[in-house]
């Protein structure tokens, strides 16, 4: 952790960013204020958590924000390289129609295949390396679809394909942490939506603590249509309050994921209209459980631990059992057609059965 005060090679190495992306005067060896306002300010604009100090993923954000397009070449390597320049040539093969999945600055096998393809289409050396040669092409060629749209039309196609019924669908509980409240949540839900024919897999038991990167490995290697993590917040102030509901989006990148964000925002609604949790409301954040996981992903925080409020009604069970509720039709309104769909907290799971769309 970099904090005010601190001097050294690493806060010049992070003030030289600041400084190219136009964010500070010039680089500097001490994180003066100055320093912490553009570190605030690079937070913001990065979907991360702003707090004007450098934890691990703000120094890997500042890390891969110094890289442009053309700087390096660009291939798979392990680890994957990482950086605005991948993101800003996925974004260019993506409003070209090139397929590299969803915009994240990672430079996988998905964004090497979508390279090859081009290479192939406008007769270059086909390896699946981005270097001077492609990035020549793609400077040259003229955009054939613009605004970012295939990438959006895909999710939304492939959510839409999968039709209303939750008994093919694959969703993965992750209770954040080691917290019992959270587990005994997801548990609930999981109760739910087994009865309603969903296949379902929590991330941990109720002892276990896995690691972030073992949670969206497990996400992964079970094909899941949607990944929920639920999650209690803890503030300094007492007052902090309320719930809200995160999904994958950068501004940076002008990229969000388009099912992520209509499903934060069923759950949010969902969750408000059936309780007296205060509204937070849901943003657009890179965090790496929304970024690297591959299926649509949400986080929810319901609640604070620091706020007596929100202690007294997770700890109670009934409670618990209107949250579970709140998710389940949450889950089964983002499957929905529109004309099915009905007002935001009236829908019951009584009802989804009755509406004979289990199977």
């Amino acid at each position: 952790m970099i904090k005010p005060g601190d001097r050294g090679d690493v806060v010049t190495a992070v003030t030289n960013t600041l400084h190219r992306l136009g964010l500070i005067a010039a680089p500097t060896d001490l994180f003066s204020p100055e320093v912490v306002d553009a570190v605030r300010a690079f937070q913001q604009a990065r979907g991360l958590t702003v707090t004007g100090q450098i934890d691990a993923g703000t120094q890997a954000a500042i890390e891969e924000a110094r890289w442009k397009l053309g700087d390096r070449t660009l291939k798979v390597e392990s680890p994957n390289m990482r950086g605005d320049d991948v993101a800003a040539l996925q974004a260019r093969l993506t409003e070209m129609g090139f397929d590299c999945g969803r915009v994240d600055g990672i430079y996988g096998p998905r964004t090497e295949s979508a390279v090859k393809e081009f290479q192939k289409s406008v007769g270059t050396t086909v390896d699946g390396k981005c270097g001077p040669a492609t990035i020549i092409a793609l400077i040259r060629l003229t955009k054939i679809v613009s605004g970012g749209a295939p990438s959006a039309l895909r999710q939304t196609a492939t959510q839409q394909s999968r039709g209303p019924a939750l008994a093919n669908k694959v969703i993965v509980l992750n209770p954040d942490g080691d917290d019992q409240l959270v587990y005994d949540v997801a548990v609930r839900t999981e109760g739910r939506l087994l009865a309603l024919g969903a296949s379902v897999f929590l991330t941990r038991g109720a002892t276990n603590n896995p690691s972030e990167h073992e949670r969206i490995e497990f996400s992964n290697k079970s094909n899941a249509d949607l990944m929920i993590s639920l999650n209690l917040e803890s503030y300094a102030n007492e007052k902090a309050h309320g719930a809200a509901t995160y999904f994958y989006g950068s501004d940076a990148h002008g990229v969000h994921s388009i099912v992520g964000e209509r499903f934060a925002s069923l759950v949010q609604r969902e969750i408000c209209a059936r309780t007296d949790l205060a509204n937070c409301r849901t943003h657009a954040k890179t965090w790496d459980l929304l970024r690297l996981t591959t299926a649509p992903t949400v986080r929810i925080d319901l609640g604070y631990t620091s706020n007596p409020g929100d202690v007294s009604r997770l700890s109670r069970p009934d409670f618990r059992d209107v949250i579970a509720e709140a998710l389940v039709i949450a889950i089964q309104r983002l499957y929905l057609a529109a004309e099915d769909d009905a007002k935001t907290g009236t829908l019951r799971i009584s009802d989804l059965r009755n509406a004979g769309i289990r199977r």
